[in-house]
């Protein structure tokens, strides 16, 4: 189960990068633009929340059954996962900063739906996709994506 998770969660995570970097592209240009804010906008901001929440809830599960999640922090206690860097990580790190990242973007949609007007709707959007998305390029396990 935890190889076929940890495999599920890397591959997602090709696809919640993209969709997040394209969400933010084009709420960015809509704004800077003065585009009138349409259905195809709305569907690219639902589409990044919709898949880094299946990204969060399959990593979710992963942090319970992989030996690098809590796992690990039973095994070797809060004060020896602080001290290694690749533990620290994929215990604390790469976790807390997704939920985060999670929250941004919930928020972000849930505020740019209350807008009525196009320009505040993709400043919303811009404003916290872009933190989301900085958030998320910070904490991803690289060495992981590219070996």
């Amino acid at each position: 189960m935890y190889s076929t998770l940890q495999f599920i969660h890397s591959w997602w995570a090709y696809l919640v990068v993209f969709v997040v970097v394209i969400a933010t592209i084009n709420a960015l240009a809509g704004f800077v633009t003065n585009k009138e804010y349409g259905p195809k906008d709305f569907r690219l901001a639902l589409f990044a929340l919709i898949v880094t929440h299946i990204q969060f809830l399959i990593g979710l599960i992963l942090f319970f059954v992989s030996p690098l999640g809590l796992q690990n922090i039973s095994n070797l206690g809060m004060g020896e996962i602080m001290k290694n860097s690749e533990f620290r990580l994929y215990a604390i790190e790469h976790p807390i900063v997704m939920l985060l990242t999670v929250i941004l973007i919930t928020v972000g949609y849930s505020k740019h739906k209350k807008k009525l007007v196009s320009k505040p709707k993709f400043k919303v959007l811009t404003i916290f996709y872009t933190i989301a998305l900085v958030f998320l390029l910070s904490r991803i396990p690289w060495q992981q994506w590219f070996n």
